[in-house]
């Protein structure tokens, strides 16, 4: 994971409306998009043409192990003659075990190669999933930011989750399936002409009624398949979105607009998934009736025939179980073909995924900036989320390296969205942001990041022991630096009255209040060490004591980097080298604390609105 992952807080807080189920977010109805099987497919089949070959050659396999189970009932034919043969004199017993013999065989060699398909069949769709959710991971850190602005989090975790499961099950069942089922029904088909036309008539006629209602049912399926992977990607969002904000919702009571949005989505979801799986139900029952009327047909048809001396009972005995032979794929072709329905479904969201704008390529780029002082100067910066909406405009400041500069102003002045574009998070309309001179557009993105370490207003710990969390992505840190940054934040006497210190494991049991957290994000930063920090309200979750610790800390922490500290609590920005004081986008006021205030204007309104005592 990258530092772009790190999205500071004041924009996104604010521009996710479309997060909720509202209009617009309950996706295609059905019918939408149920045409694009056929380049769906296309595309699913090129994405795995490196595993091509042994796909083809499982489903050769699969081809071969039908077919040899299809040659089979001929055998049984046989050995039914000959016992019938037998009964008016005397059973060939040497003949029924040759014909055994042959029919272990068949039948013996059809498992081996439908074991050795599934086999090949298991691991290739094991790699390709695996390839899939490596594609997904790898695309997440290469989408600009504003994606996940306009995107649930929950819909882009379904995709990876839910329609890759959708397409490797399908894959590693219903490919092999059929393929299987076409060999056996036309093998079936084969060998029913071959042991008595008439027979086979009787029994095509008797199940061409199911094959009808089999292609009815399939066309008014496929929308609703689509649109259930749709709404299960949109209640994914919304569960992961209300649960993570759970005592928000419980706070301003709003578990009734909750439970309504959820049970929208829910209602949706049940219709399409219910109709979906009603029609793929029915293939399993309609194709039984025609089987048994296939029995039926067969049976009477052959009593007719044997009186007539046309066929013997062996010819019956073998079109019983060539009739389930013919019939049992159909309704495999149909389970088959709702899979590749719903993988169709989930394979147009993961190549609709894949497909997004990613950022700019940096392949090329080769400059890279290396023992930097911390000089940074915005030059005629215009920014927009929206190209159409200007934030921030013609926004221009310099800081010296070393120095602590602080921006304040009210919500939405753009504070947030400074820092954004510092840490080439997002990409300027117009004008220059250089560090030591180098416009940081000319730097690769890594670099950029490698120049900040952070610590945000929304901490972030991931499950791992508190050093695990502390030393997250640096390498080589000493248990002598990681007890130093605790010292510094006085985090250190508090992990050692926990069972385990600084192996003590952080996950949703771990009882660590909101100021705890922030102190782990805070010696992180301390232990990234590099040239350049960021602050954004660090110290909004700390009582008042343990935030003149902390400012202690960074005090020390500062000394040499050039750091950048968004505060509303403007206490703790006095001693800032610089202050911008911004208001809708623009630096209405600059200077230092005392000066700011002797001025009387936006700054000391902002400062005095505090109830703070002015020095």
């Amino acid at each position: 994971m990258t530092k772009q992952e790190y999205t500071i807080g004041e924009h996104n807080q604010k521009s996710q409306p479309s997060r909720g189920p509202g209009p617009g977010r309950h996706g295609m109805g059905p019918g939408e998009k149920a045409n694009n099987f056929g380049p769906t497919m296309k595309k699913l089949v090129a994405y795995c043409s490196s595993y091509m070959p042994v796909i083809f050659i499982a489903l050769v396999l699969a081809f071969v192990g039908a077919a040899l189970n299809v040659i089979g009932p001929d055998q049984l034919s046989k050995i039914t003659d000959i016992i019938q043969k037998g009964m008016m004199t005397e059973i060939d017993l040497d003949a029924v075990k040759r014909v055994g013999l042959i029919l272990a065989l068949l039948y013996g060699s059809g498992l081996l190669f439908n074991y050795i398909q599934g086999f090949m069949m298991a691991t290739v769709t094991q790699r390709i999933t695996k390839k899939m959710r490596t594609n997904i991971a790898s695309k997440i850190n290469k989408v600009p930011l504003k994606y996940f602005d306009n995107t649930s989090y929950g819909n882009v975790l379904s995709r990876v989750t839910n329609d890759v499961d959708t397409i490797g099950q399908t894959l590693n069942n219903s490919l092999g399936m059929l393929v299987s089922s076409i060999a056996t029904f036309i093998g079936a088909i084969i060998m029913m002409f071959y042991t008595n036309w008439i027979m086979a008539i009787t029994g095509i006629i008797a199940t061409m009624i199911g094959f009808m209602l089999m292609t009815m049912i399939m066309k008014h399926s496929q929308k609703y398949f689509v649109a259930q992977q749709k709404e299960l990607g949109l209640i994914n969002g919304q569960i992961e979105e209300i649960y993570a904000g759970h005592n928000v919702v419980k706070v301003y009571n709003g578990e009734k607009d909750a439970k309504e949005a959820f049970h929208g989505i829910n209602k949706r979801l049940y219709e399409n998934a219910w109709k979906a799986q009603f029609m793929s139900g029915l293939m399993m029952p309609v194709m039984q009736f025609i089987g048994n009327f296939g029995y039926v047909a067969i049976c009477v048809v052959g009593a007719v025939l044997v009186t007539n001396d046309m066929i013997s009972i062996g010819t019956i005995v073998a079109f019983m179980v060539y009739i389930r032979l013919f019939t049992q794929p159909l309704s495999q072709l149909a389970q088959a073909a709702t899979n590749l329905q719903s993988t169709a479904a989930a394979s147009e969201r993961i190549f609709e995924f894949l497909a997004e704008e990613e950022l700019e390529d940096e392949s090329e780029t080769t400059l890279k900036v290396q023992d930097v002082k911390g000089d940074v100067e915005f030059k005629n910066v215009q920014f927009g989320y929206n190209e159409d909406r200007i934030i921030i405009k013609n926004f221009n400041a310099k800081a010296k390296a070393g120095q602590k500069i602080a921006i304040v102003g009210p919500t939405g002045a753009g504070k947030t969205t400074i820092v954004n574009l510092l840490m080439r998070f997002y990409d300027l309309n117009s004008g220059e942001i250089c560090i030591d001179g180098t416009p940081i557009n000319q730097l690769t993105r890594e670099n950029v990041h490698d120049l900040f370490c952070m610590v945000l207003q929304d901490t972030w710990l991931f499950e791992g022991t508190i050093r695990e969390n502390i030393v997250f992505s640096k390498e080589n840190v000493t248990d002598h630096e990681v007890e130093a940054a605790c010292k510094a934040v006085g985090l250190h006497h508090f992990i050692q009255t926990l069972p385990h210190g600084y192996n003590t494991v952080l996950n949703d049991k771990a009882n660590l209040s909101a100021g705890q957290k922030q102190l782990i994000t805070i010696a992180r930063a301390m232990i990234d060490n590099a040239p350049l920090l960021i602050l954004d309200e660090a110290t909004s979750s700390v009582d008042t004591r343990t935030d003149l610790l902390i400012q202690q800390a960074m005090d020390r922490l500062t000394v040499g980097k050039t750091s950048f500290v968004i505060a509303h609590r403007l206490s703790t920005i006095k001693n800032a080298d610089l202050i911008l004081v911004m208001k809708d986008g623009d630096i209405i006021e600059t200077g230092n604390h005392q000066e700011l205030l002797t001025k009387g204007d936006f700054y000391a309104d902002l400062y005095n609105s505090q109830f703070e005592e002015v020095s």
